[in-house]
C-alpha cells in the first residue's frame, strides 16, 4: 500500500522537484491516497500508534454520525495518517531528486511522442529489475 501511495504522489511531488510549486492537479490522487492511509490505521490496523485494531463495523451505514473512538484518539488517527501520506510524499520527492535526469529525459520524451510506451520507459530507465523473478512466480 505504501509503494501505491508513493506512486500515487509522484505527480505533486514532480511538481515540486521540477517547477518548486505545487497545483491543484493532484486533488484526486490526494483524495486517494487520503483514503489509503485512512483505510490502514481505521480499517486493517496498520498502524503502530493507533495499534492492531479496527473501527470498522460493517453493521453500520457508511454514513454514521458517530465515531467509535473518542476525540483523542480522532486526534491521533489525524495525526497518523497526515504522517503516513507525508512520509510517501517525501520519498516520492526523494526518489525523484535522484532520478531527475531520467525524468527530465522522460518529460521530453513525453513532449516528443505525446505517448509512451515500455520501451521508452526501458531505454530510460533500464528494464525492471524483478519483472523476471515476479514472471517465474506466477507461472509456479
Amino acid at each position: 500500500m505504501l509503494d501505491e501511495m508513493c506512486a500515487a504522489l509522484g505527480g505533486r511531488a514532480a511538481e515540486k522537484v521540477i517547477f518548486n510549486k505545487i497545483s491543484t492537479g493532484a486533488l484526486s490522487d490526494l483524495e486517494k491516497v487520503t483514503k489509503q492511509a485512512r483505510a490502514m490505521v481505521t480499517i486493517y490496523g496498520l498502524s503502530d500508534k493507533v495499534g492492531n485494531l479496527t473501527y470498522y463495523d460493517s453493521s453500520q451505514s457508511e454514513y454514521g454520525f458517530t465515531k467509535p473512538y473518542s476525540e483523542k484518539t480522532a486526534e491521533l488517527i489525524d495525526n497518523e495518517i497526515s504522517d503516513i501520506i507525508e512520509e510517501q510524499y517525501q520519498r516520492a520527492i526523494k526518489i525523484l531528486e535522484e532520478n531527475k535526469d531520467k525524468l527530465t529525459e522522460l518529460a521530453e520524451v513525453l513532449l516528443e511522442k505525446e505517448v509512451i510506451f515500455k520501451d521508452n520507459l526501458e531505454k530510460i530507465f533500464g528494464k525492471r529489475p524483478f519483472e523476471k523473478e515476479e514472471r517465474e512466480t506466477l507461472d509456479k
